[in-house]
């Protein structure tokens, strides 16, 4: 029996060669305007993970990594929290050493609790809590806490390498080097924006952390932009929407909350909370004390592309 004649080329499956000759040949396939930029891929949801805090942070949790793993949901076939990104908490128990070697360009590293010594490449950082710290990918790192048990947030780009199916660099030529941003400088380098100041045409208070090998780019990696945001007692940052994800550590902040597309969505403490793409989003603090967030972005990739769609937006009707 024949097939029905599509309605239009909308309708139409792929085509496939009518007369292949080689195994070549014989693996094109054709699509067209009408059903060819029609794929239906799950969005990217508004999702804030609590219990793999809650399980690294536990005072019986072993030594290991914690994935905020939603691939079943992005429909990835390689574990990522978003497109392009994957977080981990890593849990180090006291004296104990977290090896690890991911399939990265880079890796990014928060310290939530404890303090240590990361090996990589030959050289070593001496950390403690607050502090933040990016290592090249493809290389293996050994983090050994101190003498109590020590906790960090970890993200790396290992979703953006899966897509494509491509190797981390080799060892020696990977796009970003070992930085490390003390905690001390970090705040020393947020009271220096408060004591300047802002317009209301600038997005927020944000540190954005760079290198020297990435100051031309304002990136800590080519594809991944990382900025420390804060936001005093009582006061709202202004709705904005932009084209990359954002994935934010919850570092400090009472009574404190963000709008997404409309829906209420509460901060708990060193939760993972995902800013979906283009959606309009204000971050709002009710309590008295400044508040202060992680961001990391797949924003490399639009900046490169011309693409970062950044622009203040009306909140929804809900807000």
């Amino acid at each position: 029996m024949n097939d029905p004649i599509p309605a239009t080329i909308a309708d139409m499956p792929a085509q496939h060669p009518a007369a292949p000759v080689t195994k070549a040949q014989a693996k094109g396939r054709f699509f067209n305007t009408g059903n060819g930029f029609n794929v239906k891929l799950p969005p990217v949801p508004d999702h804030i993970f609590t219990a793999e805090p809650l399980a690294a942070l536990a005072a019986d949790a072993p030594t290991g990594l914690f994935a905020c793993d939603i691939s079943a949901q992005l429909a990835c076939a390689f574990p990522a929290t978003s497109p392009m990104m994957l977080v981990r908490y890593g849990r180090i128990r006291a004296d104990e050493t977290l090896r690890t070697d991911f399939a990265a360009s880079g890796v990014i590293c928060y310290v939530i609790a404890g303090s240590g010594i990361t090996t990589a490449q030959g050289e070593e950082i001496a950390w403690n809590e607050g502090d933040l710290f990016i290592l090249p990918g493809g290389v293996p790192v050994a983090h050994e806490a101190g003498p109590a048990n020590a906790v960090l947030w970890i993200v790396t780009n290992e979703p953006q390498l899966a897509f494509e199916n491509l190797r981390p660099p080799a060892e020696g030529s990977a796009p970003t080097e070992i930085v490390h941003f003390t905690a001390a400088e970090i705040e020393r380098q947020i009271a220096l924006i408060y004591d300047i100041g802002r317009t209301a045409e600038i997005p927020g208070s944000a540190l954005i952390f760079s290198s020297e090998g990435q100051e031309a780019t304002r990136n800590l990696m080519p594809t991944m932009t990382v900025a420390m945001n804060t936001l005093p007692g009582g006061q709202v940052q202004r709705p904005h929407r932009h084209n990359a994800v954002a994935i934010s550590l919850i570092i400090k902040g009472d009574r404190c909350f963000s709008i997404m597309d409309g829906r209420r969505k509460e901060w708990a403490p060193w939760a993972t909370s995902i800013t979906p793409p283009v959606s309009v989003h204000s971050h709002h603090n009710g309590g008295n004390e400044r508040a202060m967030f992680l961001i990391v972005q797949d924003g490399g990739i639009f900046y490169h592309a011309r693409a970062m769609g950044f622009e203040f937006a009306e909140q929804p009707d809900g807000a």
